[in-house]
């Protein structure tokens, strides 16, 4: 794990991102216990499955973080928004379970994330993937690490379809898609979806305008210190911890890729 920096005021960057690694590895452990087992499940607002492991696993991250860093903000996919976060220069942002619905269906391609944002903007991130063990760690200016090794998006500004992922109507507006390609396979967790840039596994993801800070904040650290970008097809970083946590359409890639993608959509706009 990177060390941090202790710039920031009101916070020591060294000391959270000890307790961020600690944290993220034992919600992730509570998730995969309970993962496969029979569980209660809902849905809340029209669409959005949730089940009594998001509850359990939200439940331990903010009591961990919560205790260790009481002057810090909360922001998390499963509790009741509290204004006094916007209030904090030091927020943590939190999914306990990111892919809920590949979660329940019992898909190894959930995870936790985890990110420590200050003034708007990710200083320390987390992406853990239980299932297959594959902990993504970054710290700003620090460099992106998976289970402690370096690792960095792909080089070079080509499109290759089969390496790139996200929604299929999206990705076809950069044009030239041949009948006979098909992008990456699907992954339940956009956080680990957007990480797997970070690692050179996908030269690019695409997400759809539905995201919000808990999808994305820990992943847009990763992939920014593992030397890519993620913004708004327009090009515009993401700001977060502000009053709509809503992001619309975004891309993340290497940097020559990015910018690119971003060249393409600025000269072919969607309306």
């Amino acid at each position: 794990m990177p060390a941090a920096d202790t710039d920031i005021a009101g916070a020591d960057l060294t000391r959270d991102a000890a307790l961020l690694a600690d944290v993220a590895r034992e919600a992730g452990a509570l998730a995969l216990s309970l993962f496969r087992t029979d569980l209660k499940t809902w849905v809340k607002g029209k669409t959005s499955p949730v089940s009594e492991a998001d509850i359990a696993v939200n439940d331990l991250i903010e009591a961990r973080l919560r205790a260790a860093t009481p002057d810090y903000g909360w922001l998390s996919e499963e509790s009741a928004d509290d204004s006094a976060r916007l209030g904090k220069s030091l927020t943590w942002i939190v999914d306990p379970i990111d892919g809920t619905r590949a979660y329940l269906a019992r898909q190894d391609d959930w995870s936790v994330s985890i990110a420590l944002v200050a003034d708007g903007s990710p200083v320390l991130g987390a992406v853990f993937a239980p299932a297959s063990d594959e902990f993504f760690f970054a710290a700003r200016g620090r460099g992106t690490v998976r289970n402690g090794a370096p690792i960095a998006a792909a080089p070079g500004s080509g499109i290759h379809f089969p390496k790139i992922a996200g929604p299929k109507p999206l990705v076809e507006r950069l044009g030239g898609m041949r009948a006979d390609e098909v992008l990456y396979p699907r992954i339940g967790s956009l956080a680990l979806r957007l990480v797997r840039v970070a690692e050179g596994r996908l030269d690019a993801a695409f997400a759809g305008g539905n995201s919000r800070d808990w999808d994305l904040a820990a992943a847009d650290l990763i992939v920014h210190e593992a030397g890519g970008e993620m913004t708004s097809l327009a090009g515009e970083r993401l700001v977060y911890n502000q009053t709509d946590v809503r992001h619309g359409l975004l891309v993340a890639a290497g940097r020559a890729r990015h910018a690119h993608i971003v060249k393409h959509f600025r000269e072919n706009p969607i309306l």
